[in-house]
């Protein structure tokens, strides 16, 4: 024919594209076609360049792509997003008991893929039907809060917007809790629920003062009573270190903790430290159990330690995080 010559492939001979020579066995020339789709499938390669490296024309190098898929040299898998999302919630309400979970695919850097993420919360949010929410601090928080900021959420149904610990005395928005409130409320046209109580006292004794007020007794009927607590998952060891050896001495080295949420710390069997010497004032882990959904938030990059020790709390009902950590997890 005008493209290839009739011969019996089995036997040595010219094999020719419009009057261009390229093999003259077939084993050669499945080698061949495998080197050309290697170049342009795998390493990513221009058909012109292919062609302008191998010495002929850039409608043959087409031609022998083709080909190539013809004889089954090349099989094209597409990973449909959803279908995928869908595989790793079943696995994860098998495996963890969650309920929901929005996925995000990595978009071209980590601020692109946090904003995303940030979107897919106020969406879950909406999906859940919450009115009264709890909300940690964190690096996604901060994001979330920014986010928001730009992008105003008039018409979700949240009603009251609660800090589930104290103000962290660094200086970064991410865990100025009361700050965070009042820029969810504002954006979301709910009521914001001050505490007006440091997150990390200096002592036991000075938790233990501040706890007997009338304030702190009213947070805790409050946390009792939030259907939602949007709570970041972070790494271990991070920063801040929110004074970790004064709270707990070298106890997290020895328990391998890899994670943490709100001030608690974890290890990868999903172990929350003891708190009950810690001088942190936040909700406590019975109001986090009794929530109707809790939302662990995951930013680009958490890790798969942090995650999968947080799971293995089962503390968590609900997670946002990327697709990519999922299926890591769950190797």
């Amino acid at each position: 024919s005008s493209d290839v010559c009739s011969s019996d492939l089995s036997k040595t001979c010219n094999i020719c594209y419009k009057g261009e020579m390229y093999v003259n066995t077939r084993q050669e020339k499945m080698i061949r076609l495998a080197d050309v789709a290697r170049k342009y499938y795998i390493e990513d390669k221009k058909q012109s360049d292919i062609a302008k490296e191998l010495g002929v024309s850039r409608p043959l190098i087409s031609r022998m792509l083709t080909e190539a898929k013809a004889l089954g040299l090349v099989e094209i898998t597409i990973h449909d997003p959803w279908q995928r999302s869908a595989v790793f919630l079943e696995k994860l309400q098998k495996r963890w008991q969650i309920q929901d979970a929005v996925l995000q695919e990595d978009l071209e850097d980590d601020r692109s893929t946090n904003i995303m993420l940030s979107e897919s919360t106020i969406g879950l949010l909406e999906k859940i039907g919450a009115k009264k929410i709890g909300i940690g601090w964190g690096h996604f928080i901060g994001q979330l809060v920014a986010w928001l900021e730009q992008h105003p959420q008039k018409d979700t149904g949240i009603q009251d917007i609660y800090p589930l610990l104290g103000n962290a005395g660094v200086p970064i928005r991410n865990y100025h809790s009361n700050e965070n409130v009042r820029i969810l409320a504002e954006n979301l046209s709910a009521t914001p629920h001050f505490l007006y109580l440091p997150a990390l006292p200096e002592s036991l004794e000075e938790k233990k003062l501040l706890c007997s007020t009338e304030l702190y007794k009213q947070f805790e009927k409050n946390w009792q009573e939030i259907d939602a607590a949007l709570v970041n998952i972070g790494n271990y060891p991070s920063t801040p270190d929110f004074a970790s050896g004064v709270r707990y001495g070298n106890m997290l080295q020895k328990k391998g903790v890899c994670g943490r949420l709100l001030a608690y710390y974890f290890n990868e069997q999903g172990e929350i430290m003891d708190p009950s010497q810690d001088f942190a004032i936040q909700a406590s882990l019975e109001a986090l159990q009794k929530c109707k959904a809790v939302i662990g938030l995951c930013s680009a990059n958490t890790s798969v330690k942090a995650l999968r020790g947080a799971l293995e709390t089962k503390l968590f009902t609900h997670i946002v995080a990327r697709t990519e950590l999922i299926r890591e997890v769950l190797q």
